[in-house]
């Protein structure tokens, strides 16, 4: 077997002094005087090192500016009226309109009307339900129609 010369691999000048120059030693850091604001603690820790207790039943929380009263006790499928922008005789106009409560939750009432009803910058709502709150001024309930019925004098 005939044994081949190796190849000489030329250095560049930039190789020849990164092998020669020795490393960079990184300046000491001079502790500065640092001010904590805010501790933050580990999760769950106490500070007399006991572990925390189960949690018992959380009772939720309804936060009303001021209670709700009777004048406001809407339920789904009451009938009420609302001052909107809504479609009369294809015209747009704004006034009172008869709606059916659909939804009632803590803070808000949704109202689903038969015409078309408008948002006060222009757009037509598509589905025709608005939401209002329940101490809204635009909102009032409708006294439901009593039935009379004329008492007839039967024949005998």
């Amino acid at each position: 077997m005939i044994a081949k010369p190796k190849a000489k691999t030329k250095t560049t000048a930039v190789e020849a002094k990164s092998r020669t120059k020795p490393a960079i030693k990184e300046k000491s850091r001079v502790p500065e005087n640092v001010r904590v604001v805010n501790k933050i603690s580990p999760p769950n820790a106490s500070s007399t090192g006991e572990e925390r207790k189960g949690k018992g039943l959380r009772i939720p929380q309804y936060a009303y500016m001021k209670a709700p009263g009777i004048a406001h006790d809407f339920q789904v499928g009451d009938t009420v009226e609302v001052y909107c922008d809504h479609e009369k005789n294809k015209e747009r106009v704004r006034g009172w309109i008869h709606g059916i409560v659909v939804q009632v939750d803590n803070k808000m009432v949704a109202v689903q009307f038969r015409s078309n009803v408008f948002l006060t910058d222009g757009w037509m709502v598509p589905d025709r339900i608005l939401w209002y709150p329940l101490n809204s001024e635009h909102i009032r309930a409708v006294a439901k129609k009593s039935v009379k019925r004329e008492k007839t004098i039967p024949d005998y």
